[in-house]
C-alpha cells in the first residue's frame, strides 16, 4: 500500500504539487492523467524520490520513504519512462540485469531472472540478449525497457508516459502486455498519462490532476458519471458515455445469481462486448463463466442496457 499525505512541490513561488492526498491499494494499477504541467510526473518522482518533497509525506507498505537512502528506495522500486532510458551501449541482457547487479545477485540468479523476462516478453533469449538497443524496434525497446524495470521483483513499479512515443497499433499492445504482467505478478503500478482513454483502460483507479491539485481518485466508471469537477468532466466527456461506462464494467461486475441456457460469456468480457455478443446471436441473457469456466450467474439484455441508462 501507497499513502500519499499532504505532499507538495515547491520551487520559489511556485508550486508543482500542492498538497496531494491519496492512498493507492497493493496489487491495483492506478493511473495520473492531467494536462501538460499539472503536476502529474513530479508527483509520481516524489514517490521514488527522484524529486525530494517540500512537504508531506510518502508511506509504502506504513513505512516513511525517508527513513532510508534514497538510493536504496529507488533499487527496490520499478522506474519506467517514455523512451526507456535503455543504455545504448549495453546489450539487452545488461540492461535487464542492471538493478539485480546493484544489488548483488549472483550471475546465475541474474542470468535466470534475464531470461525468465526475455521469455516472458516474447523475446527469444538467443536472439535478443546479446542485441543492443538500436537494434530493437520501438515495441522491443518498449518490452526491454518494463522487463528491466521489474527485473528485481519490485512490489512497486513507477511508469512515466511509458507508451508516449509508441504508434497507436504497439501502443495498444503494449498496454495489453502491462495488463497481463501486471495481473500475473501483482505488482502495484503507478502509471501517469496524458491520455484519458489510456488512464481509463489501465487503471483501476484514475487521479485527475490540474494546476498542481488533485482534482479527483477514483474508479473510471466513477469519474464517468460523477465527475466532482467542471475540468474532471470535461477531460472525461468526449463521446457516447454509455458505450465508455459498458467499456469499464465487466459482465462478472453485474452477474445476478443462477445461469440461463444458451450463450455463455467469460466473467471478464466488458458489457459493451457482451451486449454485441447477446444482439448478434439474439439472446436475451447469458451465463456469465469464471476464470476455470464454471458458472457464476448471468446478465442480461435489459440489465446491461439499463447499466448503459445510468450514464446519460
Amino acid at each position: 500500500m501507497i499513502q500519499i499525505e499532504s505532499l507538495s512541490k515547491r520551487y520559489d513561488e511556485s508550486t508543482v504539487v500542492d498538497d496531494v492526498s491519496m492512498v493507492i491499494e497493493p496489487r491495483t494499477m492506478t493511473t495520473i492523467v492531467g494536462t501538460s504541467g499539472s503536476g502529474k510526473s513530479t508527483l509520481l518522482r516524489m514517490i521514488n524520490r527522484l524529486v525530494e518533497p517540500t512537504s508531506g509525506r510518502v508511506l509504502i507498505d506504513g513505512n516513511d520513504t525517508t527513513a532510508e537512502p534514497a538510493h536504496l528506495l529507488r533499487r527496490r522500486i520499478g522506474y519506467a519512462i517514455q523512451g526507456l532510458g535503455l543504455f545504448p551501449h549495453r546489450t539487452v541482457a545488461d540492461n535487464i540485469a542492471t538493478v539485480p547487479r546493484l544489488l548483488g545477485w549472483s550471475d546465475d540468479r541474474v542470468s535466470a531472472r534475464v531470461a525468465e523476462l526475455l521469455e516472458l516478453f516474447q523475446l527469444d533469449s538467443s536472439l535478443y540478449a546479446a542485441k543492443f538497443p538500436h537494434e530493437l524496434s520501438g515495441g522491443q525497446q518498449q518490452r526491454v525497457g518494463v522487463a528491466r524495470a521489474l527485473a528485481a521483483k519490485p512490489n512497486v513499479l513507477l511508469m512515466d508516459e511509458p507508451f508516449g512515443a509508441l504508434d497507436p497499433i504497439i501502443r495498444t499492445k503494449a498496454q495489453d502486455d502491462l495488463l497481463g504482467i501486471q495481473r500475473r505478478f501483482g505488482t502495484t503500478i503507478i502509471l501517469v498519462t496524458h491520455d484519458i482513454d489510456e488512464a481509463f483502460r489501465l487503471g483501476d483507479r484514475v487521479a485527475v490532476m490540474s494546476q498542481g491539485r488533485l482534482l479527483q481518485h477514483d474508479r473510471p466508471a466513477v469519474l464517468l458519471t460523477q465527475p466532482a469537477d467542471p475540468f474532471v468532466a470535461k477531460l472525461t466527456g468526449s463521446g457516447d458515455k454509455s458505450l465508455k461506462l459498458l467499456s469499464l464494467t465487466t459482465a462478472g461486475e453485474i452477474a445476478e445469481p443462477g445461469s440461463v441456457t444458451g450463450t455463455t460469456v467469460p466473467w471478464s468480457l466488458t458489457l459493451r462486448d457482451v451486449l454485441a455478443e447477446l444482439v448478434w446471436s439474439g439472446a436475451a441473457a447469458a451465463t456469465v463463466v469464471g476464470p476455470n469456466g464454471d458458472p457464476i450467474g448471468h446478465v442480461t439484455l435489459a440489465s446491461i442496457l439499463a447499466r448503459g441508462r445510468q450514464a446519460t
